[in-house]
């Protein structure tokens, strides 16, 4: 984490715009959802709780900057006033992407995950989208209960605030499964993006080896969910069916990115009867359908890596930036991109390539 010292006047004036892909908006306690649920899931809520957002079988630690408690004592990213203060006004962030991490798609009663989502699509719009102008939110969806899910989808629809969908990073199944095509359609019909957001557990060990034993492995391993979850999006036929559809790796890293586009790609020439419904190089649907936020940002030790990097990936206009705010390990956009990188390259992650994906 990068700690900065307020900006002068004439930065104030010169600071480039920019569009933060990653905001996490959070309750201040469960109780603010009561007003938004009905009587029957409020007593459910109040008496049973619910699954967490994470389903790890560990404890994670404190994961908030350390000054971003706001005066009103509330928790770290329950203030939208302090986060306009301390996020979009201190940066020039003109539009922020609020992701909330809130257990919703953890439920295993289904008229529950579908009512929490409710709930919580309700709680952004009058307490943050309503209050702030410069907020925009992905429409949290009970994914593992696909015609609930489309129904949410369909509710919020007349709102242009919300800008995509959001998944786990971890679901039940790998993404490209036909159970969750019914999203997919219903994201291409009314011009969504699909958000994967780092971390979770659909119910598995969150690594292909079984659970692991620190948080650090946790911490660094949503680059394989990601992985696995191209992987079944691209040859399970998901962007063949949905040519429209556009999906954004949020949190889970990006340099693998090319080395794993060279090994579908190889394997494909080898395997590419098994998959006749493919028309196209594994490579060129990722090319074509997947965005990468920069939050963990995999930054060479030698900035020129960096660049070559971006050329392997097939240019920098798949990246968009995200500060992760208000986790311990946000990216202030002073200091998240490689200093020498050109000026026309800093503009398209900091701006045009989310303006461009998000159509804002």
């Amino acid at each position: 984490m990068v700690q900065t010292q307020p900006r002068t006047a004439t930065q104030e004036r010169t600071r480039p715009a920019i569009i933060d892909c990653d905001v996490h908006n959070e309750w201040n306690s469960q109780e603010e959802l009561y007003p938004y649920l009905s009587q029957r899931w409020r007593e459910h809520l109040q008496t049973f709780g619910m699954r967490g957002p994470s389903g790890a079988t560990y404890p994670r630690f404190q994961n908030r900057r350390t000054d971003s408690t706001p005066p009103s004592g509330r928790k770290p990213g329950s203030d939208v006033a302090f986060l306009a203060q301390q996020l979009l006004d201190e940066w020039n962030i003109v539009y922020g992407i609020l992701n909330p991490l809130t257990g919703v798609g953890r439920q295993l009663i289904p008229e529950f995950d579908a009512a929490l989502a409710t709930a919580v699509n309700d709680w952004m719009v009058a307490e943050w989208l309503d209050k702030e102008p410069r907020l925009r939110a992905s429409i949290i969806i009970p994914f593992e209960y696909p015609d609930l899910a489309v129904a949410e989808i369909k509710r919020r629809v007349g709102d242009t605030r919300f800008v995509q969908v959001q998944f786990s990073g971890r679901p039940a199944e790998p993404m490209g499964r036909r159970k969750y095509w019914p999203i997919y359609e219903a994201c291409v019909e009314y011009g969504l993006a699909v958000m994967s957001h780092a971390f979770g557990s659909g119910g598995h060990p969150i690594t292909g080896c079984g659970w692991p034993s620190f948080y650090i492995e946790d911490h660094v391993g949503p680059a394989q969910s990601m992985q696995a979850n191209l992987i079944s999006l691209v040859f399970e036929g998901v962007f063949e069916r949905f040519p429209e559809l556009r999906v954004v790796s949020v949190e889970n890293g990006f340099g693998w990115a090319p080395s794993l586009m060279w090994r579908l790609d190889t394997t494909y020439k080898l395997l590419y009867r098994e998959l006749p419904h493919l028309k196209r190089l594994p490579s060129e649907y990722i090319r074509e359908h997947v965005w990468f936020s920069t939050q963990p940002i995999e930054e060479p030790h030698r900035p020129e890596y960096f660049l070559q990097l971006l050329r392997h990936m097939g240019g920098a206009d798949r990246l968009v930036f995200a500060t992760d705010y208000p986790h311990w390990d946000w990216d202030s956009p002073d200091g998240a991109l490689p200093a020498r990188l050109p000026d026309e390259v800093k503009q398209q992650i900091f701006f045009d390539n989310a303006k461009a994906l998000y159509r804002l």
